[in-house]
């Protein structure tokens, strides 16, 4: 085979290799922000929480935390945590007792 027969199949050496991105948190100004969506979910309530300030680990932790005492799902998306459910009373007693102050947003 000649040099101009032969075709680059695969290479790993060629490319553009992306740095790991580190995880940037918002700052926190103490507040946590609850408010109630249903946008995109089919009309069932979900309560979204922001503004924590709270690296990953312990996001998922308080996720965890305020799940089980609501009795129902969530997940983190991002640096906001979602419960499913209208469960306004439970999450502010949960989050005021880990030293959050707790503001409503919407209705």
């Amino acid at each position: 085979m000649t040099q101009n027969d032969s075709r680059l199949v695969y290479s790993t050496g060629v490319g553009k290799i992306t740095e790991e991105k580190k995880e940037q948190i918002t700052p926190s100004d103490g507040t946590a922000k609850v408010r109630r969506e249903t946008k995109g979910r089919k009309g069932k309530g979900v309560m979204v929480i922001s503004g924590l300030g709270l690296d990953q680990k312990a996001l998922k932790a308080l996720a965890t935390k305020l799940k089980k005492s609501c009795g129902s799902g969530g997940s983190v998306v991002g640096e906001t945590i979602e419960v499913q459910g209208d469960k306004r009373d439970t999450i502010q007693a949960v989050l005021e007792k880990a030293g959050f102050k707790v503001k409503f947003i919407g209705g």
